[in-house]
């Protein structure tokens, strides 16, 4: 068990869906989070830096996002299904437009390889999400 998911499994209030798919999902949100980060810091070391430069906003707008939905996520008290699916589908959009910038640079950059499949299965999860929430 994860530790996102023992944390849920504590919550009083119950999620408006199942607990493990929601952990799972905040624990794929903190993994591009994290992977993006990697990437933009991967991108500003690079020699062609000025080629980079969208691909390095995206990262870091996706990175914000995901942060963001995250943590909403892991609170229940308050909990509002219509702000969740527009926050899931607002990462959704995120994590694809960064995949398709890192796919561009990922011949030459493996860290947007890396980066690219995290944000498509990130993508996958948030929307998997949305559908679980109505």
């Amino acid at each position: 068990m994860t530790t996102t998911l023992s944390m849920l499994e504590t919550h009083p209030r119950r999620a408006d869906v199942d607990r493990t798919r929601l952990a799972a999902a905040i624990d794929s949100l903190n993994a591009c989070a994290e992977t993006c980060t990697a990437c933009a810091d991967a991108c500003l070391s690079e020699d062609a830096v000025a080629e980079l430069t969208r691909c390095i906003a995206l990262n870091l707008n996706c990175a914000d996002i995901c942060l963001a939905t995250a943590r909403m996520l892991s609170r229940h008290a308050g909990e509002d299904g219509a702000i969740s699916r527009s926050m899931l589908e607002a990462c959704a959009t995120v994590c694809r437009a960064c995949a398709e910038e890192c796919a561009r640079h990922a011949e030459r950059q493996q860290h947007c390889r890396v980066c690219a499949e995290a944000c498509r299965s990130c993508e996958r999860v948030c929307r998997d999400l949305v559908v679980a929430l109505r």
